[in-house]
């Protein structure tokens, strides 16, 4: 028993994991230092230059060579820095801190609610306004809790679950690779018509990173109350909805506490329908609470998961 605990301690990843969570909530990277953000501007500029009016087949091409240019050699420089970094495990808990975005979307909560709970709508677009392409002028209270609600539930899943998923996977690279991907996808979002088609090539390789992490973790809850009923929601609404990682989780959530989201969203100046998923009830402030409540535990029991998993599989490595 010693010696299998000598060999997980040596190893450093499960230590790494902790650490990172750690460090991460008691000492969060500013936004406006933090190194995605440098690299959601960057991707942005580059954008400017590339995304010209051509075909639209060459336009797609353009966003998957745009993709491979940002990517691969970050890849390649995280590669290469492997095998002559001063500390290994504090080369990938840096990876890791830079990648998870736990407070992020913590304070984007917080905010919201305090502003949608005083009928302010003007913090509330001010705190929604960074993590959103869909313009939030037009929105009312309403749709104010419905967008909230929605980034909160996929801004979770992704900037923590995906994160940690890839770190399980591929180490502290897996997960700093994964958040890079995130950011081009956000950033180039085909939704606005300026990124279409430029934008799809990193959408659908970010679709195909999200699939496992974000089903698993729809999945987990899932699980709990209002079992049947939600996966029988789940069964007549995600074939409705064009990206099924982000349907499955939104139904889930939606269902279990009879939240009213998706519907239509105005991509620059344009309307474009969507489905409307999940329950009947409006979201309110009262209602993020306890969305943002049922996820920090479900994120909780990932973590303790995935950590079982890692001290079983070095163990049996």
């Amino acid at each position: 028993m010693s010696e299998k605990l000598s060999l997980l301690i040596a190893d450093y990843s499960l230590l790494v994991l902790w650490g990172a969570l750690l460090f991460h909530l008691l000492l969060p990277i500013p936004v406006h230092a933090h190194p995605m953000t440098i690299w959601r501007k960057f991707a942005e500029l580059l954008a400017t230059k590339v995304n010209t009016a051509r075909s639209y087949q060459q336009r797609g091409l353009s966003g998957f060579l745009a993709w491979t240019l940002m990517v691969i050699p970050a890849f390649i420089v995280c590669i290469a820095a492997q095998p002559i970094a001063w500390n290994l495990p504090l080369f990938n808990l840096g990876l890791l801190l830079i990648s998870l975005e736990w407070r992020g979307v913590e304070k984007l909560c917080k905010a919201t609610i305090q502003a949608i709970n005083q009928d302010n709508k003007k913090d509330a677009k001010e705190a929604l306004q960074p993590w959103l392409n869909r313009e939030v002028e037009p929105l009312s209270l309403l749709g104010l809790g419905k967008a909230s609600a929605e980034t909160i539930i996929l801004g979770y899943a992704r900037t923590v679950i995906g994160v940690l998923f890839w770190y399980g996977i591929a180490g502290g690279i897996g997960a700093f690779i994964y958040r890079l991907s995130l950011e081009l996808a956000r950033a180039w979002s085909p939704s606005r018509d300026s990124f279409r088609p430029f934008g799809i090539p990193a959408l659908t390789i970010q679709t195909f990173l999200d699939f496992i992490p974000l089903k698993l973790f729809s999945l987990l809850c899932l699980l709990g109350k209002n079992f049947q009923i939600t996966l029988q929601a789940l069964s007549q609404q995600r074939k409705s909805w064009a990206n099924t990682n982000n349907a499955w989780l939104l139904i889930i959530i939606g269902k279990k506490f009879e939240l009213s989201l998706g519907g239509p969203v105005i991509y620059q100046g344009k309307k474009i329908s969507r489905p409307k998923l999940g329950g009947q009830i409006a979201p309110s402030a009262i209602h993020l609470a306890q969305v943002h409540r049922f996820l920090s535990w479900r994120i909780a029991i990932w973590i303790i998961i995935q950590s079982i998993l890692m001290v079983i599989i070095k163990q049996g490595l």
